[in-house]
């Protein structure tokens, strides 16, 4: 894709961008800036997207550069002790369907997400719940490769350790809720719900 083509696809990346912003900042009125500043400071460079590279990831990256300016800008260190609104629940995964236990420890998962330093939850957010590999993420927040899985890796420790348990390492407990908050495929890509 070259960087011509991009403001066509641009609204078809919209949801998963808003989705992105929302979790990174907590806010609906605040993820709309965020992306729009976003969309913005894309089209403006537009000439610098290379062909070959994959043009949602550098969004993502630009989303999460402008974010992390935004904390910058704000003197803020750590957002670890922001009051995230219920929508935040809503916009991770439906709980239709589920049992009162099942709603209760995801509830207690999130929780444990929200508690995340800002850098891991954003490793965590782009693997886990956007789907990108290891590489793509590295790519989008601009960190080498060993940053994402060392950062992944702590989260994932951090949230196991809520749980009563260490996230990594679970293998013979199948209905732990660390090991199904964060287990992670063999090729690089994870869940958190």
């Amino acid at each position: 894709m070259t960087g011509a083509q991009l403001p066509d696809m641009l609204p078809g990346m919209l949801p998963r961008l808003w989705a992105f912003a929302l979790r990174l900042t907590g806010d609906k009125h605040d993820a709309e800036d965020l992306v729009q500043r976003a969309c913005v400071r894309a089209l403006e460079r537009a000439d610098q997207l290379q062909p070959g590279t994959a043009a949602l990831s550098w969004m993502f990256s630009i989303v999460h550069s402008v974010w992390i300016n935004e904390l910058r800008a704000r003197t803020v260190r750590s957002r670890a002790s922001m009051e995230w609104d219920d929508q935040f629940v809503e916009n991770v995964a439906d709980p239709a369907g589920r049992t009162p236990e099942e709603q209760l420890m995801h509830g207690q998962i999130i929780d444990a997400f929200k508690r995340l330093p800002e850098a891991q939850r954003a490793v965590m957010l782009l693997v886990a719940v956007e789907g990108l590999s290891y590489q793509e993420t590295a790519e989008a927040i601009g960190v080498p490769i060993g940053t994402v899985m060392s950062r992944l890796s702590r989260a994932r420790q951090a949230i196991g350790a809520r749980f009563g348990g260490s996230a990594g390492g679970n293998a013979g407990r199948q209905g732990s809720a660390s090991a199904s908050a964060t287990s992670s495929a063999d090729n690089g890509r994870g869940s958190i719900a």
